[in-house]
């Protein structure tokens, strides 16, 4: 049996607050969404623009912003506590 000492690699990435995420995305909507995830950024300000041509249709999608990037923030955390990328 030949053993090879291969080096350790130690990645750290920091967590992400599930609360500040929420906070964010309900005062700023998708601009908030940039904290916890890039990609439900970009989705919502798509959103957004669209919602704009009806005034009501910002007040569903302001709050939806902070539900995503609390979820965003939580799933970020489970995978860094499961070691996955």
């Amino acid at each position: 049996m030949s053993q090879t000492n291969s080096p350790q690699v130690l990645i750290v990435k920091a967590e992400k607050n599930p609360g500040l995420a929420a906070l964010l995305g309900c005062l700023f909507g998708p601009l908030g969404l940039l904290y916890s995830t890039t990609t439900g950024a970009v989705v919502m300000f798509c959103v957004n623009v669209i919602a704009a041509l009806t005034v009501i249709g910002l007040f569903l999608t302001w709050p939806a912003c902070g539900v995503w990037g609390y979820v965003a923030a939580k799933a970020h955390n489970k995978k860094l506590m499961d070691g996955n990328k």
